[in-house]
């Protein structure tokens, strides 16, 4: 039977690598994003894009979760929360954090994952199934301007770990990539050095390596593991 993944946010960045990645290893791989153009465009430029379905939409759109659940099918392999919103750029204090923003922030990053879930769980308890959120340092770490964002990761990562806890029967973790080379990254660090960040391609594939493992959760981070499975 070909497995079958569902990953958001996946028309660049992590999203798009661990599509190509899995569709490499024969996966069938559902996925969306906010912008229709630029998802066509990603999946068309796969080399196994017949293996992609893909949804354009956004996640905190119910309907659209719902598509999304509908189209993985009975059974469900691998969900991947992969899709995030970063908030007002540049990052602001937390004095200067609109709340609406915040809200909106927290609707990406832990509430549509969540119910997105829900709707995919009957598919997911019945292949025995892995959910990975993608987490981020900011979810542990105080960094100056990252508080919304990475209280809305550490609501995520809590979120995953309860999960896992009422869920045994499936294997959930929170994984938290490191700093990777992508527009997000760039929006919030603009002075970064991109030859200093991850490749989205490695790190895809070191978060496959360590499904293809035993590593257990809740929150893993890739940086913390073996040489030979960091990106």
């Amino acid at each position: 039977m070909t497995p079958t993944a569902l990953v958001t946010g996946a028309s660049r960045g992590l999203g798009l690598a661990l599509t190509a990645a899995l569709t490499r290893r024969g996966t069938r791989v559902v996925v969306d994003a906010r912008d229709a153009a630029r998802l066509a465009a990603a999946v068309g430029a796969l080399p196994h894009r017949d293996l992609v379905t893909a949804l354009p939409g956004d996640v905190t759109d119910p309907a659209h979760r719902a598509a999304l659940a509908r189209a993985a099918g009975d059974r469900l392999d691998l969900l991947v929360l992969n899709a995030s919103a970063l908030g007002p750029a540049p990052l602001p204090r937390l004095a200067d954090l609109p709340p609406a923003a915040f809200e909106e922030v927290l609707r990406v990053n832990a509430v549509a994952p969540l119910a997105l879930v829900q709707a995919a769980l009957p598919a997911l308890e019945r292949a025995g199934g892995t959910v990975v959120s993608v987490s981020s340092d900011a979810a542990v770490e105080a960094y100056e301007g990252w508080g919304g964002y990475g209280a809305s990761k550490a609501a995520l990562d809590l979120l995953t770990a309860v999960l896992a806890v009422e869920h045994p029967g499936l294997r959930v973790l929170a994984v938290d990539p490191g700093d990777m080379a992508t527009d997000m990254h760039a929006a919030a660090d603009p002075d970064a050095d991109p030859a200093g960040l991850a490749d989205p391609a490695d790190v895809a594939a070191a978060l496959l390596d360590l499904l293809d493992g035993d590593v257990a959760g809740p929150r893993v981070r890739l940086a913390d593991l073996t040489p030979a499975a960091r990106p």
